[in-house]
């Protein structure tokens, strides 16, 4: 008769401790550093407490809380899934945050609601220094390292997701470090470089002493790196080039930030012009000299007898030979030679290959190539992906 009490008491005190591990907590600065501000219960004006439009990283746990810009749930909002959020500028409400309440669990929620999945915690260690050489990767406690074959191997390590804690012996044992996520490209900074032997990663609301961390990650490389990996897969999505919709997707509308358009490289175009071409300039033209010849010997013939006949001939083919020469430069100064030459010149391309093309969906800035110049927005899908 007792079982029916005892069971309504458990399923009471399960809901009390869900309830209970319900919570979100802001930092001012991103990876979780700073100054926090944590609540399990709904906040109309984060002034309240201080902490209006300060908040640039999030940890939600036990349940889903909707985030808003403006006072009493008012401006852009999202709702966030349990998990680890680095940076909230990749949802648009970095330093932006003034409200804050939990979304029950029976509630439907609109998928363009939601921000961003948290990626997923887990932790990376490389044997040299700068992320290179064998690597480690876990997404759950190492007791010990030796049954990894990566005991006292450690160099540098890269943290996503939550808080890990690393240890120099096993069952975290000795001097433990917390590391927050981001890219530490070497372990000597923190004096454990060879010396991490086991790890793991740590619950949402366990309180951390500020001497226990690590120094804080290379936030430049990380942005750079998270670039790095937009571009590459909007490479990746170019290349593919199939940006048809899929059955039942659903699509939403980005917003066109910048459009360039990409000629191609210059045209070599050519034609034909007819050009006067330049004469000879030796003064001598052979065809009327050798025809005013024949004429004045001919004449010359005509004139003299004997060797005076001679000498008349001889002289008229001389002068027949000037008087022709100058004939023929005569006609050859008025009626100059054309001929028909070839020219070519290197002309710019007018029409453009391709527009390369960046939009900003859900706070994230995307690359894509297109054939055809955009609009104002583009089709994209839950991904932020092209599509049509």
């Amino acid at each position: 008769m007792n079982a029916f009490p005892r069971t309504a008491l458990a399923l009471a005190a399960l809901t009390f401790s869900s309830l209970a591990a319900a919570q979100v907590t802001f930092y001012e600065q991103e990876n979780f550093a700073g100054r926090s501000f944590t609540t399990k219960d709904r906040v109309n004006n984060l002034s309240r407490s201080g902490f209006n439009d300060r908040a640039s990283s999030v940890e939600v746990a036990g349940s889903r809380w909707e985030v808003c810009e403006d006072a009493r749930f008012q401006g852009a909002c999202r709702v966030l899934r349990p998990g680890s959020y680095p940076s909230l500028a990749a949802m648009g409400l970095n330093d932006s945050v003034s409200s804050v309440r939990r979304v029950g669990a029976s509630a439907t929620v609109q998928d363009s609601r939601f921000a961003p999945a948290p990626p997923a915690s887990q932790v990376t260690f490389f044997a040299d220094r700068g992320f290179r050489g064998q690597a480690f990767t876990s997404i759950r406690p190492v007791t010990d390292f030796r049954q990894a074959g990566f005991n006292d191997r450690a160099s540098s390590v890269e943290v996503s997701g939550t808080r890990w804690e690393a240890c120099e012996y096993p069952q975290y044992g000795g001097r433990c470090t917390v590391l927050r996520p981001g890219r530490y490209g070497s372990l000597r900074d923190m004096g454990l470089n060879d010396q991490v032997s086991s790890v793991r990663p740590l619950r949402w609301s366990q309180q951390v002493a500020s001497n226990r961390y690590a120094p804080m990650p290379d936030a430049r490389m990380s942005a750079e790196d998270r670039q790095e990996q937009r571009e590459q897969r909007a490479e990746e999505r170019q290349e593919r080039r199939d940006f048809r919709r899929r059955n039942n997707e659903r699509t939403y509308q980005a917003n066109v930030t910048s459009v360039r358009a990409v000629v191609g490289t210059p045209e070599q175009r050519c034609w034909v012009e007819r050009e006067q071409v330049p004469q000879s300039q030796s003064g001598i033209n052979v065809p009327g000299a050798i025809v005013g010849a024949v004429i004045g010997g001919i004449l010359g013939h005509q004139v003299g007898s004997g060797n005076t006949q001679d000498v008349a001939r001889i002289g008229g083919m001389a002068a027949g030979g000037y008087v022709g020469n100058k004939i023929g430069q005569s006609q050859s100064q008025s009626q100059p030679a054309m001929q028909d030459v070839q020219k070519c010149a290197s002309v710019p391309s007018q029409t453009p290959t391709y527009w390369d093309v960046t939009y900003n969906f859900r706070g994230q800035d995307h690359r894509v190539q297109m054939t055809t110049q955009p609009g104002a927005t583009v089709t994209v899908n839950e991904q932020g992906e092209p599509r049509t």
